[in-house]
């Protein structure tokens, strides 16, 4: 591992600034970025990730911040470039940690940021939120100055953004897609882009989420068409599902359920709390007032739409809750239909696909894409990223937010294009990129990867934990106690094993209890007395079973 120096820049030497991805490099999800130029450390966004299924009990993933705790007073600002939460969701925990620095971002994306910090009982006082509009310029410390500018992409106020530094200008787009009919007609800044190309740009950073999709990603404009046509055609109660933050997805909806002479009821935590921040900052306009679930009583079915949580199949979302007939007040009927306007994310196909198989079991129709087209991903397709690309016209490349084959075909794309980057690199999480005039290349690694959130803890769980509890859930756990005195004897408790099976007990038992009557004799230390209890009886149940239960061996003296 290497710490970059913070020795001043040996006289003559070309400058060179230090990109340090601690998240969203390789993965999606949990982005944050370091800029760092001598003895200033410039911040990009602080973002989570979900767990996988394999991460039994985890609630959230966000980014180490061990570099920055350890070059904390180096830091000099922060910018976020939207309000997703896998650019946002990390702040309450991230930002208490870390000494208090400006944080620059749009109206939107601060709002949402007040709201989330607030649930964690961190007041305005505490931090420093500064909105900026997208076409500011902020100065951060001495070296780095940034200018915002717009990218369209599924929430509305996403930036990009042009970081001038005295070792050259980085490109950065942020999550985007070049969407030519966004839903508040605000397309993307794509003069600014080609501005900066002319000018010079040392580094691209480009998102990379959909390198492998060829042509173009389907428009917003063209998803609020297909529901419209689709909820026009039904009859009974309509439920409709999609990401929480799609904050142009669900104005459409309130739009269409207007015209289609439908009432509006908005169901779910994150959707409730998204759509008051965004009304209350502007970037949201009822025709009419939501319903409660309960102010419905008085309208026809075909008069009702509900908006609701649930597009990830989660099991505590609205939609679960509906499918498995948990919901306090609605129950779900024949002749409802359900649209889960939305794409699992990797690794959620199950749960999804658990709660779909639910709802025709229950018997109402079901509209999902690839089906119907009622989703479009808020990520650029190959021509989008190549008109990046060739805008821009980059002197080195770092492809960036996605998993490694996104990356890598990003790259590939690059280099067919008619004036390819000098140089690309694929990157990791942790890396140090040195960026000059006349360089790029790694030349270190810093400490990056995940911190678990499990309930209140935040890191006290890692990964041999959370093998633990994957064993527990596939072989079981047996406890073995071992009581010494009057006369050595053994209990043992399982739970996931096997069936009560006494036979079985009474020879877990015995073999326990010649290893611990073996060590006794030979005076062995209880620690060691207590570990051949454990190596014998897992041998044992191993050969018995051809079971790996995780097992626990007390003694008590």
């Amino acid at each position: 591992m290497s710490n970059p120096s913070k020795a001043p820049r040996p006289e003559g030497a070309a400058p060179h600034l230090e990109v340090i991805p601690l998240g969203g490099m390789g993965e999606i999800g949990k982005n944050i970025t370091a800029y760092r130029f001598e003895d200033e450390i410039m911040v990009v966004d602080a973002g989570l990730a979900f767990p996988e299924s394999h991460q039994m009990g985890i609630d959230l993933i966000i980014p180490r911040i061990d570099y920055l705790q350890q070059n904390a007073g180096l830091i000099k600002g922060w910018i976020l470039t939207h309000g997703h939460e896998d650019h946002i969701g990390g702040l309450p925990y991230i930002l208490p940690r870390l000494p208090r620095v400006p944080v620059y971002g749009a109206g939107l994306t601060l709002g949402l940021v007040r709201e989330k910090l607030s649930e964690f009982g961190i007041k305005d006082g505490e931090v420093d939120l500064r909105e900026v509009d997208l076409s500011d310029k902020v100065k951060i410390g001495t070296h780095f100055q940034v200018e915002f500018f717009r990218m369209t992409h599924s929430i509305p106020d996403n930036a990009g953004y042009l970081l001038t530094t005295p070792a050259g200008t980085v490109l950065h787009t942020g999550d985007f897609k070049l969407d030519e009919e966004p839903s508040d007609g605000k397309t993307s800044d794509l003069a600014r882009i080609e501005q900066a190309g002319k000018d010079g740009v040392t580094l691209l950073l480009s998102d990379s989420t959909n390198a492998e999709r060829q042509g173009r990603t389907v428009s917003e404009a063209e998803v609020a068409r297909n529901l419209e046509t689709l909820i026009a055609g039904l009859k009974g109660r309509v439920f409709l599902t999609t990401f929480a933050s799609n904050v142009h997805r669900v104005q459409n909806v309130i739009n269409i359920a207007h015209r289609q002479r439908r009432r509006v009821v908005m169901e779910g935590r994150s959707m409730i709390k998204y759509a008051q921040v965004a009304q209350t900052l502007g970037y949201m306009e009822l025709p009419e007032p939501f319903l409660a679930s309960d102010e419905v009583g008085g309208l026809q079915d075909q008069q009702v739409l509900y908006v609701c949580t649930g597009s990830q199949g989660q099991p505590m979302s609205v939609l679960s809750r509906l499918a498995f007939g948990n919901h306090a007040k609605i129950a779900l009927r024949r002749g409802d239909s359900v649209i889960l306007s939305s794409n699992p994310i990797p690794g959620n196909e199950e749960a999804v696909n658990l709660v779909i198989n639910r709802l025709y079991e229950i018997g109402v129709d079901v509209y999902y894409p690839p089906n119907y087209r009622v989703h479009a991903s808020g990520h650029g397709s190959q021509e989008e990223l190549a008109t990046i690309l060739n805008l821009a016209r980059p002197k080195y490349f770092l492809p960036w937010h996605g998993e490694p084959r996104h990356q890598i075909n990003h790259a590939r794309l690059a280099q067919t294009l008619p004036r390819p980057p000098k140089r690309t690199l694929i990157a990791r999480n942790g890396d140090v990129i040195r960026v000059s005039q006349d360089d790029f290349k790694v030349t270190g690694t810093v400490p990056a990867g995940a911190v678990y959130v499990d309930g209140l803890g935040v890191g006290d769980i890692g990964d041999d934990v959370l093998l633990d509890r994957v064993n527990m859930s596939q072989e079981g756990i047996l406890i073995m106690t071992a009581v010494l005195h009057p006369t050595p004897h053994v209990e043992i408790v399982s739970r996931g094993f096997v069936r009560a099976n006494r036979e079985l007990d009474s020879q877990i038992r015995k073999v326990a209890l010649e290893a611990i009557e073996q060590g006794l004799r030979e005076k062995k230390r209880l620690e060691d007395v207590r570990d051949d209890m454990y190596g014998a009886v897992r041998r044992f149940v191993r050969k018995v079973t051809g079971r790996n239960p995780v097992l626990i061996p007390l003694i008590v003296d």
